[in-house]
């Protein structure tokens, strides 16, 4: 049986990393994470951050890297990603201009461009959803289908969000099987079971964590990745019973 490696996303320990960049990635590695998903680097160089990342043996499993630096500034993000050994481009988030009928269609035609430049470099670019998503177009489909369905699957995979799909009423599993082959890269999230639907650590909420992972390997699934946008208790301490949890799950996970 594959094991697949588990992930924090950075943007989770975001306040950390302020304060201590090298130091929290140690405290990462010392909880049992295999990697990490940057969502910026703390001011370091690629090189410099790669060094931090070999010291510690933990891999670069992927960027969030938004959309303007996509657009713009794809070379040097191409470049950084080569000298950091990750594999994985990530499109994060939409801001709430850029989520018209219009902008959906733009996006598509620049995430195939992206894609297609990103994949001839050996990089795959991927699309991270949230819940905004799951609103339905003209045409009737899910603005997420769109553009899975209308960009070139080459070019363009997925970070599902576990999370933001089951707040959209989605059963998360069934994307994944949808897009089987298309998935490499998944948000693992939890959420509470009352009217706030807040952001909780794995194992302690609602959202249907089993189906997601049981079928992982069958799906193509290459990172787990952890995050936590918000907790109430500290970052660190949320992202250690996520892992504790994976690893009692897991256990081929070291």
């Amino acid at each position: 049986m594959k094991t697949i490696p588990v992930a924090v996303q950075m943007y989770t320990l975001r306040e950390e990393c302020e304060k201590d960049f090298a130091g929290t990635l140690k405290k990462v590695a010392e909880l049992g994470f295999d990697g990490v998903e940057f969502a910026g680097y703390g001011g370091l160089t690629a090189k410099e951050v790669r060094g931090l990342l070999d010291e510690l043996g933990l891999q670069a499993a992927a960027s969030h890297v938004p959309l303007e630096q996509l657009e713009n500034n794809l070379s040097q993000v191409i470049e950084d990603q080569k000298t950091l050994g990750s594999k994985y481009i990530v499109c994060p988030y939409l801001l709430p201009d850029q989520r018209s009928e219009g902008d959906y269609r733009s996006l598509i035609t620049l995430l195939d461009q992206v894609g297609e430049t990103c994949r001839s470099e050996g990089i795959t670019l991927c699309y991270h959803n949230h819940d905004f998503e799951l609103d339905r177009l003209e045409d009737g489909r899910m603005a997420l289908e769109t553009i899975f369905d209308d960009t070139n699957s080459e070019n363009v995979k997925a970070e599902l969000d576990i999370y933001w799909l089951t707040k959209a009423g989605e059963k998360p599993e069934n994307w994944l099987t949808r897009y089987k082959g298309r998935t490499p890269l998944v948000h693992l999230k939890d959420m509470t079971q009352d009217e706030e639907q807040f952001f909780a650590e794995l194992g302690t909420g609602g959202v249907n964590l089993d189906a997601v992972l049981n079928i992982g390997e069958e799906v193509g699934v290459n990172w787990w990745v952890v995050e936590q946008d918000v907790s109430r208790r500290t970052p660190l301490e949320s992202i250690e019973i996520s892992i504790n949890y994976l690893k009692a799950k897991l256990p081929n996970l070291v």
